[in-house]
């Protein structure tokens, strides 16, 4: 079972395509992690962050927000690595989907607030999750090895 496991984590599709996905996907979600967490990019860091997603219903604040940041820093980091790929893009998917709900009574656009771009990164993060890494990645590099 456990080797099954194992396995199943790191078998992949094997092309060039989820590399394109994977390191801009990861560019982005790490940039948006890093403004929660660090207060970098502009961003509000984990105090301003914690009180805005209080404001909009998710309590506690700061621990959301310490869970939110994490999943786009650590979760982006290891999509550019393509480093445990699929349970990295499964905790991203579920970030970005929790995203949606806070932008959804806005509409699609992202120019009224709305969810369009929260949904194109569900989309990419569920992508990499069916398909694994794909070529140039940690992933396939332990796979080799196993």
């Amino acid at each position: 079972m456990k080797n099954t496991l194992f396995k199943h984590f790191f078998v992949q599709n094997q092309s060039w395509a989820p590399l394109v996905i994977r390191v801009p996907l990861g560019i982005i979600l790490m940039a948006h992690g890093a403004q929660k967490l660090f207060g970098w990019f502009g961003g509000y860091g984990l105090e301003g962050t914690g009180q805005w997603l209080a404001s909009v219903g998710f309590e506690p604040g700061y621990l959301m927000a310490v869970l939110a940041g994490s999943a786009e820093f650590f979760g982006g980091l290891a999509l550019i690595l393509g480093l445990l790929t699929r349970p990295a893009a499964i905790v991203t998917a579920f970030t970005m989907l929790m995203a949606m709900t806070v932008h959804i009574g806005n509409g699609l656009f992202v120019s009224n607030n709305g969810y369009e771009f929260a949904l194109m990164l569900l989309a990419a993060s569920v992508s990499l999750a069916i398909s694994g890494a794909g070529k140039l990645s940690v992933d396939s590099i332990v796979k080799a090895k196993a």
